[in-house]
């Protein structure tokens, strides 16, 4: 089965993990996806054998609209998930003002403020489509993803490595997922 195909009916047969693209899908929010460890995650606990029903972690929303970067916008739609969903931990990220936290060029949509994300396999994200369908963004594709095969952006490769080293010793991924590889390779050239 494609990779797509099996991280959508990873999606679809954990009831948590839908409800809460159909609470995001439901804010009718432009260009909002549901992305890194909610999507991540369920990919990784599969292909370790987990039998993984809640979700642990922050569920990451992420948006863009250059016309509301504020922040108090994205607390608000934060306290509406809430309420829709209490049991989760949500955290709104309007992506068309993240790149002055990064010291990037402005993003322009959400595919590319991923292009900026530390690693390929966090890069990716989910959402509710027409009719229903769970349509998959991942600038770097699933491979890595899919080969679980944790490797810096290009971005992360070079003058933020020790970021990308960071993240990987405090999230403590190759403890929780031990058949992880770590690798310091250009995408493209394993």
């Amino acid at each position: 089965m494609e990779q797509t195909a099996v991280l959508q009916a990873l999606i679809y047969g954990n009831p948590l993990r839908l409800s809460a693209l159909k609470a995001v899908a439901a804010l009718h929010l432009p260009d909002c996806w549901i992305a890194a460890g909610f999507v991540r995650d369920a990919v990784w606990d599969h292909l370790h054998g987990y039998d993984v029903v809640d979700l642990t972690g922050d569920v990451d929303v992420i948006w863009y609209d250059a016309a509301s970067p504020q922040p108090d916008v994205d607390r608000r739609i934060e306290q509406q998930l809430r309420d829709a969903m209490p049991r989760l931990c949500w955290s709104v990220k309007n992506q068309a003002r993240m790149h002055l936290r990064n010291g990037d060029s402005p993003y322009t949509s959400v595919a590319d403020a991923m292009r900026h994300w530390p690693e390929t396999a966090t890069a990716v994200a989910a959402r509710l489509a027409l009719m229903g369908s769970i349509e998959v963004g991942a600038p770097y594709g699933l491979d890595d993803l899919f080969a679980l095969r944790l490797r810096p952006t290009p971005r992360f490769l070079t003058d933020k490595l020790p970021i990308f080293i960071d993240r990987v010793s405090s999230k403590r991924w190759i403890d929780r997922y031990p058949m992880l590889s770590l690798e310091l390779a250009a995408i493209g050239r394993s």
